[in-house]
């Protein structure tokens, strides 16, 4: 039996593993598990550090939501400390933009590797990021409270996390 001590703990993500079952947990429920680049490159790293002998990832959410979505400070044009803010990331050059957006993408994609199965386990909230992590996995797991919301369209914006992919493929085009 492998150790439950945490292979990663760091920026709102855990990584714990134990033989063939690997667990990943959001794990800032004061913020409602919400999202930022630092998290997202948790994310990445995570895939990046299950070891060869896992076959079932599980993504859970500590506290009462699963991923409320993108923290709003990101809109702000402080942003996040020692991130550029959404604002500046728009002023790029599309070269620079195009980076930013594969590198945040990076820890959506992860999860449907072919030596893997994820599972995601949700309850309470799934917004617009929160939902698209919950579809980058291959199952999900709802408990009777879930919310789930993609927020992004209403607002004219494309909800580029990698989560209409598998949404069209999931309940139909319309």
């Amino acid at each position: 039996m492998t150790s439950l001590d945490p292979v990663l703990d760091k920026d709102g993500v855990q990584l714990t593993v134990e033989d063939a079952v690997a667990t990943v947990t959001l794990t800032n429920p004061a913020k409602r598990n919400a999202q930022s680049p630092a998290l997202w490159r948790a994310l990445t790293e995570a895939g990046q550090s299950l070891p060869g002998s896992v076959r079932v990832v599980v993504l859970r959410g500590e506290g009462k939501s699963f991923s409320a979505g993108l923290d709003r400070q990101a809109f702000t044009p402080e942003g996040f400390d020692g991130e550029p803010s959404f604002p500046e990331l728009a002023r790029r050059d599309d070269t620079d933009l195009d980076a930013a957006i594969a590198a945040y993408q990076s820890a959506f994609t992860w999860w449907r590797r072919s030596d893997i199965v994820s599972v995601a386990a949700v309850q309470g909230h799934a917004i617009g990021a929160g939902f698209q992590l919950a579809l980058a996995c291959d199952l999900r797991v709802v408990a009777s409270d879930a919310q789930f919301a993609m927020r992004e369209t209403s607002l004219g914006l494309v909800p580029d996390l990698g989560g209409t992919h598998p949404l069209v493929g999931i309940v139909g085009l319309d």
